[in-house]
């Protein structure tokens, strides 16, 4: 195994300290309704949360953000962070993402002392674009030397791993059934990278709307273990 594969598997970690633990992404208003009470209908949302919001938004961004670093263009950089940010309508979410986001800008920041990284740092600190954890991924993953592709995939099985997590405590599943969630997912997680590889850029920000509307419900269920 190669320093660069340990170097991602460290960052798909759902232990990592980036806020991510605080955030079901509308997941939980499904919870409250009895929507989502198991591992089957657990796994009903979270295929269409991969498929469409991940491969629309998270996917095509870090499409983007290869283009962009192989051309040296932080601006066209700097513009997927803000177009990822005013496309997540949901409040709470948008506000959820940005946190992220810092987290993992501040801590692979620490890790890593990539050129790129370090400049997007300071176009964040700068307020010229809002950090987004598809595009800390990316850049991160870039300076690992990843391909877009082992990018795209990583990205996924990290949002993924983490969802799966919080799903485990809320619904809740047994640490068990989770890992088994997380198994049977995998297809879908290689099927989407290749997906979010083909989409054209006409479909970036394009989201289910009943993901989107239940993110927005969020902010006023009756009882939450979740900022989002």
């Amino acid at each position: 195994m190669t320093d660069r594969m340990l170097a991602l598997l460290q960052l798909c970690d759902s232990n990592l300290p980036t806020g991510a633990f605080s955030h079901s992404f509308g997941l939980e208003t499904y919870i409250q309704s009895g929507a989502v009470s198991d591992c089957v209908s657990f796994e009903e949302w979270l295929s269409c949360y991969v498929s469409e919001q991940l491969a629309y938004t998270d996917g095509i961004a870090c499409r983007m953000i290869y283009d962009a670093l192989e051309d040296g263009e932080m601006e066209a950089i700097c513009t997927v962070g803000n177009q990822l940010h005013v496309q997540n309508l949901p409040r709470e979410t948008r506000q959820g993402t940005r946190m992220i986001g810092e987290g993992m800008l501040r801590l692979f920041g620490r890790l890593y002392d990539f050129p790129f990284l370090a400049e997007y740092g300071l176009l964040v600190k700068e307020k010229r674009t809002v950090p987004h954890p598809a595009v800390v991924f990316a850049i991160t993953a870039h300076g690992l030397g990843c391909s877009r592709d082992e990018a795209i995939l990583y990205h996924f099985y990290a949002t993924v791993s983490g969802l799966i997590q919080n799903a485990v405590r809320a619904i809740p599943l047994g640490q068990t059934a989770g890992q088994l969630t997380l198994n049977r997912v995998r297809p879908l997680l290689q099927q989407t990278a290749e997906k979010a590889l083909a989409l054209p850029d006409e479909d970036f920000g394009l989201v289910a709307p009943g993901l989107e509307l239940s993110q927005m419900q969020h902010e006023r269920v009756n009882v939450r273990i979740f900022m989002s």
